[in-house]
């Protein structure tokens, strides 16, 4: 089976081109496919496994299977990462995923951005209780569903153990939300530490994250409609246009790398 590793902004994936159907994996191989291989210490690691699949509603579909094994809606930076390696000689694709077609557009030689679908279901000011203490937090469904914390001394933070105890919060339903911790810089910039679903833990980036704090980082702090989201893996850009509260026109932007590629035996 050969593989593509590619990284967007610090989140890594394998890619693996199905376009042909030459594996014919169902969902329950591609389940045990990322299981096995995105293993950090016995398999080739990664965040998630990239499945690319024929289309006939876009240039191609996207399925993300999370390092757990569970399907995503959606990934933003999965979605970078499979435009970069599927894009040939174009600039302009539309991706097919569980949530529906994006339009990618490649912008430079690393260089990856994404129009967004219009986030659904903000929630601003929700009072949750995480280890007997109360917390305030936002949500937003940027693609996938989030949560937002609003912090100070990010850097010190215990992302997963909090991370984890927000994340299958019933307030979020049965299955829960990304995390993603936010402090603030300036008006134009913020940091961002993601617990993500899915992975079960800290990730370097989160583009729907970043989406997610861009947008509700407008509505609760006031930052402008273009927002750098400073991450471990790197940059992200989103901006948006916000009119009458009503949030249209989101595009993240960020950079992707190939990493390397090759062959590997899967039983």
């Amino acid at each position: 089976m050969r593989f593509t590793k590619m990284v967007a902004t610090g989140n890594d994936f394998i890619v693996i081109d199905n376009r042909g159907n030459r594996h014919g994996a169902g969902d329950r191989a591609w389940s045990q496919i990322a299981k096995v291989l995105c293993a950090r210490k016995t398999g080739i690691g990664a965040d998630g496994l990239l499945a690319l699949e024929k289309s006939n509603k876009a240039d191609f579909k996207m399925r993300v299977i999370n390092a757990d094994g569970s399907e995503a809606e959606m990934c933003g930076n999965g979605l970078r990462c499979a435009a970069m390696y599927a894009c040939g000689r174009k600039k302009d694709l539309k991706i097919e995923t569980l949530a529906g077609i994006y339009e990618v557009k490649i912008t430079g030689r690393q260089q990856v951005r994404i129009k967004m679908e219009e986030p659904m279901g903000l929630r601003l000011n929700i009072d949750i209780k995480v280890n007997d203490r109360e917390l305030r937090v936002d949500y937003i469904d940027s693609g996938v569903p989030h949560t937002v914390v609003f912090v100070q001394g990010l850097d010190g933070m215990d992302v997963d153990s909090i991370g984890r105890v927000v994340r299958y919060h019933a307030e979020f339903g049965r299955r829960g939300a990304n995390v993603d911790f936010v402090e603030m810089i300036d008006d134009e910039n913020i940091k961002m530490r993601t617990y993500e679903r899915g992975v079960e833990g800290e990730t370097l980036a989160c583009g729907t994250g970043a989406v997610a704090s861009g947008i509700i980082s407008n509505r609760r702090q006031g930052t402008g409609d273009k927002v750098n989201v400073h991450t471990k893996g790197g940059v992200l850009k989103v901006c948006f246009k916000n009119k009458n509260e009503k949030i249209t026109d989101v595009y993240l932007e960020g950079e992707v790398k190939k990493v390397y590629a090759g062959e590997v035996d899967y039983v």
